[in-house]
């Protein structure tokens, strides 16, 4: 039996053998009990040199700071995503293709966040609809032909490119805003701060003699027209007479038939954020921080009149709604509206000639960019959001018709972003193969499926209010903590709080969520409010293996210095059913010490916390103390984790140190000391390894950050293998072997989240499904497709149906000959209600798809077919007695739900006698009636009598005041079926 252990017995660390990087002060410890071996300890070699791991990124992180671009004829859309643009379907949302670039010397890693190729403009080329020029901030001016998926050109400025357009009535030429050299460096990293300063060129698309046929070319001519600011807009009026900048408190205009009279400058009374040019008449838009929208009426010819030293003002006019600064602007191609967007989340419609405005809020996120398309149907209004995704408004009603999202997980501008220290939820669900994430709102989470690369859903952790700040100061919501999800995936638990300021208190949440398996939802289950108190809480752990509800236990540690256990416990209702929930179970502590980490052993059967300098090994089921571990190399223990499926061994991190316990012999294996800090290790899911990851500082703020993961074995301190990433991790979980990426069951497959906010997969021969639209690849234009207009709602589809892609007279003969399908009917009403016929009209037409006809020659074809069986002596197998139908027999059963509304159909259309006919003649006809006044079943339909139980039914049964034939012949008609005629021999094949 287990004993509890004092101080005294706790197990020393000396005897370990020690890495080849451990400090000579370890080196010199003696250990107790054990001789010091008079050798000098040899420095081992490391057994792997380092490699670049595998990786790759699941999804986009940021929304694009690029605006969405449609094509011309409104099918398709542009979104700029890092170094690549990705087209997506209006029709479907989907991404068809991804254009990107091949791979230059300066481009960064996608997972870091000093991309020097990300794609800072794009535009349609004026005078081709069916290119894309693009510009980034390596310096790179690219056309690309997005229907063959191509690169026809690169243009190289050597300066990074922040703004581009162009107008057709300068063909061949496009102006750029660039960042402009300057000798100034900053006094601490030597970085030039040339981002501040910038000048506006005029590029021509042709390259000079020399780089004619190189793969990147320089420009023939480029001009100067001016110097600027920081720019936040750039654009050419729709005649091309005017180029507009803005940038910081001013508007630099420019008259485009005199580019060396460069600038002149409007004073704006706040910084500009936003440009956008009004379709047809000379005037232009712009938002600025407090929220103010002016309209610019300064584009005339006395701007051509300059007083040195002076800035002009200029007439405007000023709308203003916005609380916060003005995102987005973008008018109407009639002129007549104007759309804008910010942080408030609200798409405010501001109708010019009146002043009044209409609002679509809660759009779900704050609104980054606003786009108008109009593919020949209705017009939409696209947003993109600031979570990366997209909203379709519908102009006619305002309100959103669709979104198109994927992994929304960089935080709202509305929020700070959290530090880097602190901890971001990541879990893996098994039972749905998905990903548990922290989404864009920092009190929710999200789903998502890396296997079909969609985003399944979100879940509100902590319900919070998601209007905009008031103040300058925002109100921080609640932020979820993390997410851990039990080992059979039917529980997870979360933990969210709040910090307390002068308003409120702080608050913290433990909240137990239950997996519902025919819903795909997690359904909260219990929560429990400070369960450490107002204190942290530092390690929440499920036990694995549980056999039983009964056996399954949650475990958690906080800054209050308890160590809890809670179960589930079982109540019965009235409605005898059976309500479970958690409640606490246990409290311990270790003396004084404060835990800061807790696991469980892979069989459930020990509980390890860490507490200050040591690792208290407990067993859950009597609470009692069963061993402590404790090294004097590792001041500070942050967390301890069983190795592999049998948990024989423990390894515990500090902040620079790793060690490894053997749980059996009570000693410790070996020691690693790390130069870099050392993130929480990450154990193989059934190996016998793990990975320890490293933050490497990166020399100066010029070079991008980097990681270092070792990977060790129990047996020996040296790495087998060490690999690196070209970015930071914030959290990383091992992928188990029966996930959803193909992996090799014995190496090593992650799951992380960067600095820069990406999801990313690295590991040993990584795998990830392909997107279908993740590569480049041609688009085909569909010329069959018409779209819809007005005239097919009034006319309806069929009125607009090609009579010259008829099908010929056999290809009709032949589709009259197969059986009717169930979906041929839906063409009949495909035109508007108040155009369609009585239904007693479409009787007819309804029944001929139902029924083939008969052919002309199906006489001499039975004929010819009877006298060939004549001279057939052919033996007959007995077919019971059936009505035979015209045409091909159903290739399909008829349920009895179908059969009703035939019947209904028949009893209200084709079966409506005259009052004036008198009822025929009873008979009857194959029905049995009861004596006993339950009213017959016919074809499964429950019938009224209108006569007495005992009187004998007639052919025609009255059936709520209509007269019903059955359909099911008697016996002595089925011989004389009308279908068959008379003298004719029946077909063999029957049946």
């Amino acid at each position: 039996m287990p004993v509890a252990v004092d101080r005294t017995r706790a197990m020393p660390a000396a005897d370990a053998p020690s890495s080849p990087v451990k400090t000579s002060q370890a080196q010199d410890m003696p250990s107790a009990g054990t001789p010091v071996n008079p050798r000098k300890r040899k420095k081992t070699k490391v057994e792997g040199a380092e490699e670049a791991w595998s990786w790759k990124s699941l999804t986009d992180s940021s929304a694009s700071r690029v605006p969405p671009i449609f094509t011309k004829d409104g099918s398709y859309f542009f979104s700029a995503a890092g170094p690549s643009v990705k087209i997506y379907s209006v029709a479907t949302g989907e991404v068809v293709s991804t254009l990107t670039p091949p791979p230059t010397s300066v481009s960064g890693a996608a997972g870091s966040s000093l991309q020097s190729d990300v794609v800072t403009s794009a535009i349609l080329n004026p005078h081709n609809p069916f290119q894309l020029i693009t510009g980034s901030l390596d310096g790179y001016i690219r056309v690309w032909d997005f229907l063959d998926a191509s690169l026809l050109q690169t243009l190289h400025i050597s300066q990074p490119i922040f703004h581009l357009t162009a107008h057709e009535r300068f063909r061949d030429h496009v102006f750029v805003a660039a960042a402009r050299p300057t000798k100034k460096k900053t006094s601490k990293a030597n970085v030039s701060t040339g981002e501040d300063n910038v000048a506006v060129l005029r590029v021509s698309l042709k390259p000079t003699a020399a780089t004619a046929g190189a793969e990147v070319q320089v420009s023939a001519e480029v001009v100067g027209v001016g110097k600027t600011r920081s720019t936040t807009g750039l654009a050419i009026s729709p005649s091309g007479g005017w180029l507009v900048a803005t940038a910081g408190h001013k508007a630099y205009v420019c008259q485009t038939v005199d580019l060396k009279a460069g600038f002149t400058k409007f004073v704006s009374p706040e910084r500009l954020t936003c440009l956008a040019f009004h379709p047809s008449e000379e005037y232009f838009a712009t938002g600025d921080a407090t929220g103010c929208i002016r309209l610019w009426y300064c584009l005339n010819e006395s701007i051509a009149i300059k007083t040195p030293g002076v800035e002009k003002t200029a007439q405007t006019t000023t709308l203003h709604w916005h609380a916060h600064a003005v995102s987005s602007l973008a008018f109407t191609p009639n002129g007549a509206y104007l759309l804008s967007g910010g942080e408030e989340a609200v798409l405010v419609i501001w109708q010019l000639h009146t002043g009044k405005k209409e609002y679509v809020p809660r759009v779900g996120s704050p609104i980054v960019h606003v786009a108008l398309v109009n593919n020949g149907g209705e017009e939409k209004y696209l947003l993109g959001l600031a979570d990366a995704s997209f909203a379709f408004v519908s102009a006619s009603s305002l309100k959103i018709s669709r979104t198109i999202a994927r992994i929304k997980l960089d935080p709202a501008v509305s929020h700070d972003r959290p530090s880097t220290s602190t901890s971001v939820p990541l879990a893996i669900h098994s039972l749905s193969s998905t990903l548990i994430l922290p989404s864009s709102h920092p009190s929710s989470l999200q789903t998502y499926s890396p296997s079909t690369s969609r985003l399944l859903s979100e879940l509100e952790v902590s319900p919070s209010n998601r209007v905009s700040r008031r103040d300058d100061k925002p109100l921080q919501p609640s932020r979820v903590e993390c997410a851990v999800l039990s080992d059979a995936g039917d529980w997870m638990a979360t933990v969210d709080s709040r910090e307390a300021d002068e308003s409120f208190r702080a608050e913290v949440y433990l909240k137990i969520w239950r997996w519902d398996r025919k819903a795909g939802f997690w359904i909260l289950n219990t929560r429990i409010d400070r369960p450490h108190g107002l204190k942290k809480i530092t390690g929440v752990a499920f036990r694995p293996r549980a056999r039983t509800q009964d056996d399954l236990l949650l475990a958690t540690t906080g800054e209050d210095g308890n160590i809890k256990t809670w179960r589930v416990r079982s109540v019965k209702t009235k409605s005898e059913g059976v309500e479970e929930f958690w409640v606490a179970r246990s409290t311990l502590r270790f003396r004084d010490e404060t835990p800061s980490d807790v696991s469980w052993s892979p069989d459930g059967s020990l509980l390890a916390v860490s507490v200050g300098s040591h690792v208290a090994i407990y067993d859950p089921d009597t609470n009692a103390l069963c061993q402590v571990f404790t090294s004097p190399e590792c001041t500070t223990v942050r967390s301890a984790q069983f190795v592999g499926s049998s948990g024989r061994y423990m390894v515990v991190s500090g902040l620079r140190d790793v060690l490894l316990w053997d749980l059996v012999s009570r000693n410790l294996r070996w020691h690693y000391h790390s130069l870099n800090a050392i993130e929480r290790p990450v154990v193989h899911p059934d190996e016998d390894q793990f990975v320890a990851i490293e933050r490497v500082s990166p020399p100066t703020t010029a070079h991008p950050p980097s990681t270092k993961i070792l990977v060790f074995h129990p047996l020996s301190s040296s790495p087998t293998a060490i690999r690196t990433l070209p970015f930071h991790l914030r959290s990383a979980v091992s992928v188990p072997p029966s996930g959803f990426f193909p992996t090799d069951p014995s190496g090593f497959t992650l799951v992380g989240i960067t600095d820069a906010w990406s999801v990313v997969v690295f590991g040993d021969d990584v795998q990830v499904p392909e997107d279908e639209g993740a590569s480049a690849q041609g688009i085909a234009r569909d010329v069959t497709s018409g779209k819809r207009t007005l005239f097919h709602d009034i006319f309806g589809a069929s009125a607009f149906a090609d009579l010259g892609a008829a099908p010929s007279t056999s290809t009709a003969a032949a589709s009259a000959a197969q059986s009717w399908k169930g979906k041929e009917v839906a063409d009949v009403f495909s035109a508007p209600a108040h155009l369609v016929p009585p239904l007693e009209m479409l009787f007819d037409a309804v029944m001929d798809g139902f029924l083939a006809v008969r052919p002309d020659d199906a006489d001499e074809h039975e004929d010819q077919e009877a006298e060939h069986d004549e001279e057939m002596d052919i033996d007959e197998t007995a077919v019971p007695a059936r009505p035979i139908k015209g045409g091909a027999p159903l290739d399909r059963v008829v349920d009895r739900q179908e059969m009703q509304g035939f019947v209904e159909l028949f009893m209200q259309c084709a079966i409506k006698a005259p009052p004036s006919i008198p009822p025929p003649t009873p008979q009857v006809n194959g029905i049995h009636h009861k004596l006993n006044g339950i009213p017959p079943h016919v074809n499964g339909i429950r019938t009224t009598p209108s006569t007495p139980a005992s009187a004998a039914k007639p052919n025609g049964v009255s059936i709520n005041g209509h007269v019903h034939t059955p359909s099911r012949p008697s016996p002595a008609q089925s011989d004389a079926s009308p279908v068959v005629k008379a003298g004719k021999k029946r077909k063999k094949s029957l049946g």
